[in-house]
């Protein structure tokens, strides 16, 4: 039982015997003391004050002097209005950090039978990895973790779209102008030389708009009338018609972008144990159609196409198959839900897609619920806000959102030279220091994403994102390596960590300890509101409270045994706390730096 139900449960003793009144835990709430108060836990008495039928203040006394008396743990107590503030004792906050330090498992929890599948990711394969999908991945990879120390049993899927007119253009370009050449002759990643056949086809169409005669104004209607606009739609057809020339150029291509993204995916420590390709599951959803219009779920309009009317349900009438009978989007993604639970029979799926598709996965969820799928319930649409720079969204030379490599190298070319200014690398090996640039940037890189909720806009400097005295993850990174260092010189004067009793608890040793009780409790409110931020915020505040005490209170030339001790254990359990969160959000820690 963690201390919030304990003192939960205190609560409602006490009321059953001092006040004559049943209560339930969900009647008392439990918030951390706020900084201008002096205590470390605070009940609100408003709601309480009815069953005791005594004015909040009141009751909040009654219940301060009570709890004192017959809990053993409560030191002291004052009341504000309606609140009273709990001290607990230094006993009880040293025999709490003693629990901690021997439970390995800490904040992990035990398996709940609940399967989650989990799909990020979800790039084109005719185009490079964007700073949208580095969000992307990096939530969903996080997110993953911490549903996992939570319990549930997770399963992490890509889809690749990898069909489509648009796939096409890039093949068009290929075989006109690429002349044979391969990402390996070209000495280009293969994401980003199957990238500029698709920035090529653009140009081209482009140029041959120019030639046309009256050209519709619209741009969108006019590349439709280019020749190689028409060229990359007659592909599609002979890919559609399985044309084994067409087929053999599509898969080759496709690996050759594949091979690039597992170079990225790698690089920033994400992965994947199920694929799914559109190409696959495009053609799929017919089914799921006939049984809606079976069901009169789903009707036919005079145009022949199928639609199922969701204004009841605040939304509009969706088109589910097109009057030729082609599917669409929605239909593929009905398909590929059920499909997945056929496979997985998952109680959670989650999507990692951005805020631009809201609308897409509340009418996916709500045709699924009324086709009868109750497992449709555990559909959750995890949406994230845009990634710009402090000068508006990422361009890179073509005039598109940036691509996710150039990102990461601008970030990993900051980490090495801030870090050489800086010398936090006296000592170290160059092999060793290449580890620590990537250990560093990769970490400002992911820390600057996760620490903002995922519904809010990044505004991504990444400048900013490599400070070691900032909110950032270098900050976090040095703090940890700082602890390690004098874990390090402590093992030459002490065999074990100890925690003495009896010690009087300085004020900001005392918060330390509180926040690493806090820790189950913040992995749960993540998992929860499926939101890493939770944790990496959580993460920084430690840090700064541990550094902190680094400055006011001498460790290893504490003024007594007990006292370094004792320092020594809090220091270490502070430094497993940083790397199990840091972990959770797919982030390293260096050892030294």
């Amino acid at each position: 039982m963690n201390l919030e139900e304990t003192l939960k449960q205190a609560t409602v003793q006490i009321f059953k015997e001092e006040f004559d009144a049943d209560i339930t835990t969900d009647a008392v709430t439990i918030n951390i003391t706020k900084k201008e108060h002096e205590g470390d836990f605070t009940i609100v008495a408003f709601p309480l004050a009815k069953f005791a039928k005594m004015l909040p203040e009141q009751t909040a006394q009654k219940l301060g002097e009570a709890m004192q008396a017959k809990t053993g743990i409560v030191d002291r107590f004052n009341v504000i209005k309606g609140f009273l503030n709990l001290s607990l004792t230094d006993t009880y906050w040293l025999n709490r950090l003693k629990e901690i330090s021997k439970n390995n498992s800490y904040g992990t929890f035990s398996p709940n039978s609940q399967k989650v599948a989990l799909e990020y990711c979800g790039p084109n394969t005719n185009k490079p990895l964007h700073i949208g999908h580095v969000r992307n991945m990096l939530l969903g990879f996080s997110m993953s973790e911490i549903l996992k120390a939570t319990g549930y049993n997770v399963t992490k899927m890509n889809i690749y779209n990898d069909r489509g007119v648009a796939i096409c253009q890039s093949m068009v370009a290929y075989l006109r102008y690429a002349n044979g050449a391969t990402p390996k002759s070209s000495g280009i990643k293969g994401d980003h030389f199957v990238g500029d056949w698709y920035v090529k086809f653009n140009t081209v169409c482009m140029e041959e708009i120019t030639t046309l005669s009256n050209a519709p104004a619209d741009k969108d209607e006019a590349k439709k009338l280019t020749p190689i606009y028409k060229d990359a739609q007659a592909l599609l057809l002979k890919w559609e018609a399985g044309d084994k020339e067409t087929i053999e150029l599509w898969k080759k291509m496709n690996e050759w972008v594949y091979e690039g993204f597992q170079e990225t995916y790698k690089l920033l420590g994400v992965d994947f144990q199920k694929d799914y390709y559109e190409s696959e599951t495009y053609k799929l959803g017919k089914n799921i159609v006939d049984e809606g219009l079976q069901k009169k779920t789903f009707y036919k309009r005079a145009d022949g196409a199928v639609a199922v009317d969701l204004t009841p349900d605040g939304l509009d009438e969706k088109v589910l198959l097109r009057a030729d009978g082609t599917s669409i989007y929605i239909t593929q993604d009905i398909a590929t839900a059920q499909l997945r639970y056929d496979e997985f029979e998952m109680n959670k799926l989650i999507y990692v897609v951005a805020n631009e598709q809201d609308y897409h996965f509340k009418v996916l969820k709500l045709v699924l619920q009324k086709l009868g799928r109750k497992w449709a319930e555990g559909i959750y649409h995890l949406s994230y806000a845009l990634v710009e720079s402090p000068t508006g969204r990422f361009k890179s030379r073509e005039g598109k959102t940036a691509d996710a490599d150039d990102l990461i190298s601008e970030v990993l070319r900051i980490a090495e030279e801030k870090t050489k200014e800086l010398g936090k690398i006296e000592g170290f090996t160059e092999e060793e220091a290449t580890k620590l640039y990537k250990t560093i940037g990769l970490g400002a890189l992911k820390y600057f994403i996760l620490r903002v909720n995922p519904y809010k806009k990044i505004i991504f400097n990444p400048e900013e994102s490599i400070d070691f005295h900032g909110h950032t993850g270098p900050f976090v990174q040095y703090t940890y390596a700082r602890i390690r260092a004098v874990i390090r010189k402590a093992g030459e004067q002490t065999n074990g960590f100890e925690i003495p009793s009896g010690l009087n608890l300085a004020a900001v040793e005392r918060e330390i300890i509180i926040q690493l009780s806090e820790y189950e409790n913040v992995v749960k409110t993540a998992a929860d509101k499926y939101d890493p931020s939770e944790l990496a915020n959580y993460v920084y505040t430690l840090a700064k409270t541990y550094n902190k005490f680094y400055h006011e209170h001498p460790i290893l030339n504490a003024e007594s045994e007990s006292e370094k001790k004792f320092r020594i254990a809090l220091s270490n359990e502070t430094s497993v706390i940083i790397k199990k969160a840091m972990k959770l959000l797919g982030i390293d820690v260096p050892e030294k730096m």
